[in-house]
Formats: C-alpha cells, sequence, structure tokens
C-alpha cells in the first residue's frame, strides 16, 4: 500500500505543473456566457497557474493584475447558475474540493467598483471529500467540465460577487502545496428574499493554510476523515 501511495505521490508532483484551469464563462439559465464578459478575469487567464498564498489579497478573487471590466449579469434568486472550466484538460482535473461564495456589494456600490473586502462572504455550495474510514477517499468533483448550483431563493436582492474556488489537493502534504483555483463573478439578484445570510467570512483571513482539509496528505496514510474548509453552506439544510 505504502509502495503505491509513493508512486502516486510522484505521479501528482509530475502533474504540478500541468493541468492546470480557470474559470472563464458564467452560466445562467443553462447557457454559457461570453468569457470573462461577467467572470472578472484572473491573473492566471494566460498561464492558468493556481495561487497558493492564501494570505494574499488575491485569495478573494485573484485579479490584482487585470484591469476589471467584466459587466454585471442578472440572475433570479433561486435560480441554477454556475461556472465552466477551462485549460488542458478542460475540467477539473486533480483531486481537491470545491466552494462557492457569495458576498453582497454595499448599497450604492456598484459590485464592479467593489473589491470584496470586509466579513461579508457565505458559503452557498461546496462539493467536499468523501471518505469510509481510512480505506478510500474520493474526490466527486474531480474531472467535471462545469460547476452549476443555485442561488438560494432567501438571498436579499442585490449586487454580488460569487466567488468559486476548488482546492487542489495533490501536492498538500506541505504547508502551502495546496492549489487555489478561483474566480470571481458579477451578479444582481432580482426577486430576492429576506434571509440572513452567514455566517459571515473575509477573504484573506478565512484561512491560514495550517487547516486539516488543507494541509494534509491524500496519499498515505489515507486520510479517515475530512473536514471541508470554510463555513457551513447557508441556508442550512
Amino acid at each position: 500500500m505504502k509502495g503505491f501511495a509513493t508512486l502516486a505521490a510522484i505521479a501528482a508532483l509530475a502533474a504540478k505543473a500541468s493541468a492546470h484551469y480557470v474559470w472563464p464563462q458564467l452560466i445562467v439559465n443553462g447557457a454559457n456566457t461570453t468569457s470573462w464578459q461577467y467572470v472578472r478575469q484572473s491573473n492566471n487567464w494566460q498561464d492558468l497557474n493556481p495561487l497558493t498564498d492564501v494570505s494574499s489579497v488575491d485569495v478573494r478573487c485573484y485579479d490584482s493584475e487585470e484591469s476589471g471590466t467584466s459587466s454585471t449579469m442578472s440572475v433570479a434568486a433561486g435560480s441554477t447558475v454556475g461556472f465552466t472550466v477551462s485549460g488542458n484538460p478542460a475540467n477539473l482535473y486533480h483531486p481537491g474540493v470545491l466552494n462557492v461564495y457569495m458576498a453582497k456589494a454595499p448599497d450604492g456600490t456598484d459590485v464592479a467598483d467593489w473589491d470584496g473586502s470586509g466579513n461579508v462572504w457565505f458559503k452557498v455550495y461546496q462539493i467536499s471529500a468523501v471518505t469510509d474510514g481510512g480505506s478510500t477517499i474520493t474526490f466527486p468533483a474531480t474531472g467535471m467540465p462545469q460547476v452549476t448550483f443555485p442561488i438560494p431563493s432567501e438571498t436579499p436582492s442585490g449586487q454580488y460577487l460569487i466567488r468559486i474556488e476548488h482546492i487542489a489537493l495533490h501536492v498538500a502534504s506541505s504547508f502551502g502545496g495546496a492549489q487555489f483555483y478561483i474566480a470571481c463573478g458579477q451578479v444582481e439578484v432580482t426577486g430576492g428574499g429576506s434571509g440572513t445570510p452567514g455566517p459571515l467570512v473575509q477573504f484573506p483571513g478565512e484561512y491560514t493554510g495550517n487547516e486539516p482539509g488543507i494541509l494534509l496528505d491524500i496519499y498515505y496514510p489515507i486520510p479517515a476523515t475530512y473536514t471541508q474548509p470554510g463555513p457551513a453552506v447557508w441556508p442550512a439544510a
């Protein structure tokens, strides 16, 4: 078993500089929009390289080097939206987990001009790892060419950033090894509800890099359990 795990780790290292990806298209009502039209162009839109420093302001939207010219898409509360994956291959190639957060721009502020700072982010969707006590660990998000999820119907109307992250864990056994593939879409939620989203967190700040779901060896010994990074999904199931 240990020999197999060693081979798997070597293969993961060989893939470290390849199979990277970005999130260029917002999906609304089952239709893909134009690349970077409603998604802020991320720093890695050409080289596809992930973020590894969770203390960087780029852990928010990974867009500090870009011009920020994206538009804002109108979406109804309760509707399904999503993001496409682009890369080589064009899917979530690496084993890892996924989180989707939203943050409401302050009243009177155009979300296109807002940086998403402060304790404003709440989680609306996640895809975690599946464990069975130490025999196997699987990652259902792996291989997905796109990810879709509902805007909670309770979400108040207003302008929001939607932040998606895939945390690739194939070389996460040392600090800073986890790879974050991040993007932010801009939407205006219409027909919203009267819910109070939360708990609210901030980026940077929510992750230290030492969380058991970020700093771990997925190959040997195989984790008996897995703890998803970040707060609980809102609203509670």
